[in-house]
């Protein structure tokens, strides 16, 4: 079952420098759950018990948290090879810290984390690597929160959007992009309500910084959007 996914596995931080070989004995150790979600269906909810380390094999899910008032934040979106639930896993609370949830037809495979870190029933020699990619993988999420951290702290919707857009544009290396996310969804990772996102943008677009079509946004002035965050 887990032959069909091995070359996606390959290219995941996790299974980092672990032969194609060495990868199908040490998944016999760790026997993976496989599970298939609909769209719009729930993989894990906040609070719940603790399932394992979930990887996205096909579709896409979001990971979200409420606050004490009720607003949904978005922390992040996730597509094929990407993992959720890592930071929880050797935390001792035994339950899920956020809400991961289906976003299309999705399939998601879940590794026991005392089967990571216990002893290989078969003497894998690549279970080792695969305990030094976690502690990367750790070390590099502990990075990220902080960046995380910083970008929250933007108080201005101008300034927000334009560090998001230019982030893309980093990341894409093209002035013209499809958004990660829709509109709603946009909103709650900048932690803004829909109608100020919509009103800046459109604001934005008036000005001549940028323009959009549903998902699509071209960047039409990087360097005004570089000047509101100097300007911030």
């Amino acid at each position: 079952m887990m032959k069909k996914w091995l070359s996606l596995l390959q290219t995941m931080d996790l299974f980092a420098q672990i032969p194609e070989d060495g990868l199908q004995v040490m998944l016999e150790c760790l026997r993976p759950e496989i599970e298939h979600y609909p769209r719009n269906s729930f993989i894990a909810i906040a609070g719940e018990p603790f399932r394992g380390i979930g990887i996205v094999l096909s579709g896409t899910v979001t990971v979200a948290k409420e606050d004490l008032a009720g607003n949904r934040n978005i922390l992040s979106l996730l597509g094929p090879g990407e993992m959720f639930g890592e930071m929880a896993a050797f935390s001792g609370k035994g339950v899920w810290p956020a809400t991961v949830m289906a976003q299309t037809d999705t399939t998601v495979f879940f590794l026991d984390p005392e089967k990571i870190i216990g002893n290989c029933e078969q003497q894998c020699i690549s279970h080792r690597l695969l305990i030094i990619n976690m502690l990367k993988i750790f070390s590099n999420k502990a990075l990220l929160l902080n960046k995380k951290l910083e970008y929250l702290s933007i108080k201005s919707v101008r300034e927000k959007i334009a560090t998001f857009l230019l982030e893309q544009h980093a990341q894409t290396g093209q002035s013209t992009f499809l958004l990660p996310m829709n509109r709603n969804e946009l909103a709650d990772f900048l932690n803004i309500t829909r109608p100020s996102l919509s009103r800046e943008m459109c604001r934005l677009r008036d000005e001549g910084i940028i323009d959009f079509h549903r998902s699509s946004i071209q960047l039409k002035d990087v360097d005004a959007l570089r000047e509101i965050l100097g300007n911030g």
